[in-house]
């Protein structure tokens, strides 16, 4: 298991308001974990959500008495929730804050993946597959046949989120549950890099003999070559 990391503010933006968390070794009763999130809110708060929700979802993971690793997560997100609109309700600067996640624990070859919002995360091998599916209102248009999905990527409502951490008291999170096949690498990203780049492009650089980190930095430099208008957050996971 080999697993690299990387954020970046992006070319626009002055505060990088993404934050991840990965570990290739147990947290709790998971074998692994990996994060990745984006904060929504003001100045700060989006910053501040990410960061904080991430964090409670380790400590949550960390102290589950579950052995069910779905249960273990929608338990974590679930207190993280609670706990992120706690904090917003003391707090005027943090009104409105929430964010995105896409959470996921590798078991051998079987991989179970959390995602509330529209950061993602793809299995890459020979073709790229995203597994996760946005909570996001262009995405709802492209479900119900109203928009194209090659429109998709350049709608002006592409940033509005149906589902996020924060946004109300009952969160729902998307499950899924992936087998890997030797050669297949993971890919969490946030939508700083998968608004910039286009999938057979992250395919093709995931995919290459580079080392892991060389790849993962050339993910972020493509996004910011072509505009950089968000905060990029990339992971690449070798499960093999």
């Amino acid at each position: 298991m080999r697993t690299y990391s990387i954020t970046d503010t992006g070319v626009l933006r002055e505060m990088n308001q993404d934050y991840c968390f990965a570990s290739d070794t147990p947290v709790g009763n998971l074998p692994n974990l990996y994060i990745v999130a984006d904060g929504m809110g003001g100045h700060k708060a989006g910053d501040y959500a990410s960061r904080y929700t991430t964090q409670r979802v380790v400590a949550s993971v960390t102290r589950s008495t579950e052995e069910e690793p779905v249960s273990i997560l929608k338990e974590a997100i679930a207190k993280a929730n609670e706990l992120l609109i706690e904090d917003a309700s003391d707090d005027v600067d943090k009104d409105g804050m929430g964010t995105t996640l896409v959470a996921a624990t590798i078991f051998g070859a079987h991989m179970y993946v959390a995602n509330i919002g529209d950061s993602r995360l793809y299995v890459i091998g020979d073709d790229i597959r995203q597994i996760t599916r946005d909570h996001s209102y262009v995405e709802e248009m492209v479900r119900l046949g109203k928009v194209e999905p090659s429109q998709a990527r350049v709608h002006p409502n592409k940033n509005i989120i149906t589902r996020a951490i924060g946004a109300t008291e009952e969160v729902e999170a998307d499950f899924f549950e992936i087998d890997l096949s030797p050669g297949e690498h993971v890919l969490l990203c946030t939508d700083g890099l998968t608004n910039m780049v286009e999938d057979s492009a992250i395919r093709d650089l995931v995919a290459s003999d580079a080392d892991i980190k060389d790849r993962a930095e050339r993910l972020v430099a493509t996004a910011n070559a072509n505009g950089g208008k968000d905060n990029i957050t990339v992971m690449i996971i070798e499960p093999f």
